[in-house]
């Protein structure tokens, strides 16, 4: 028979397991729209900090003067996405673009990121074309990865194999981790998607992506599941 103290700690677990991913959230939450409204706050600077900001303008930025900045910060990208689409807002980008990349220093900075933005955003062709299995970091230890380009002329040339360009992210976060050139014969493609993909590495890996591997057991294609330990 259970003691008390083993039905409190039970009752104690279960309730953690369903209340902590909800606190963590709102913790989440309230990190990045404060982290943001530190930035787009001064967009009130045409206006006087008695009026946007508390005990008289000495204290911080009132909560709905904040979330004012967010939503004007949101209308203003929302309109230069618009303007891109015209003549005037094509060649205004483009030469806000070329002053960044010319000043020193600045333009380091302004590439990187330009770069990184390029490469993840979905408004660009995917750089990421399909989930791969490769045997890393040793042969008999398969690791996840996606193909970023199946063509590498001079290294094909310099090794004389196809090669395929493989980013191996890092968990728990995806945009980070190397690139590693992989003969494509090695390499083992994949049917789940690119977003699946990066839900199993977000989640440590315990959300995998369903497949009807049943049928390919009873042929014989995989090995059967070890049974868990008593």
């Amino acid at each position: 028979m259970k003691t008390q103290i083993q039905v409190w700690r039970a009752n104690f677990l279960t309730g953690l397991a369903v209340v902590l991913p909800v606190v963590l959230t709102l913790i989440i939450l309230k990190w990045g729209f404060g982290t943001v409204a530190g930035i787009t706050d001064s967009l009130l600077f045409f206006l006087p900090r008695t009026l946007t900001h508390a005990d008289d303008g000495r204290g911080p930025v009132l909560w709905y003067w904040s979330l004012a900045s967010f939503l004007l910060t949101l209308v203003l990208i929302t309109a230069i996405g618009r303007a891109t689409r015209y003549y005037i807002g094509k060649r205004a980008i483009q030469a806000m673009d070329q002053l960044l990349r010319r000043v020193p220093l600045l333009n380091k900075i302004y590439s990187t990121i330009h770069q990184v933005n390029e490469a993840f955003t979905t408004s660009t062709k995917s750089s990421f074309k399909q989930v791969v299995l490769i045997q890393y970091p040793r042969p008999g230890i398969y690791t996840l990865g996606f193909i970023t380009s199946d063509e590498i002329p001079e290294a094909e040339a310099r090794v004389g194999r196809r090669l395929d360009g493989v980013f191996v992210p890092t968990t728990p976060n995806p945009t980070s981790g190397f690139i590693v050139m992989v003969p494509d014969e090695d390499v083992i493609r994949l049917n789940m998607s690119v977003t699946e993909g990066m839900k199993y590495i977000f989640s440590l890996g315990s959300v995998v992506p369903a497949y009807a591997v049943g049928p390919a057991r009873e042929q014989g294609v995989l090995p059967p599941p070890v049974p868990a330990s008593p």
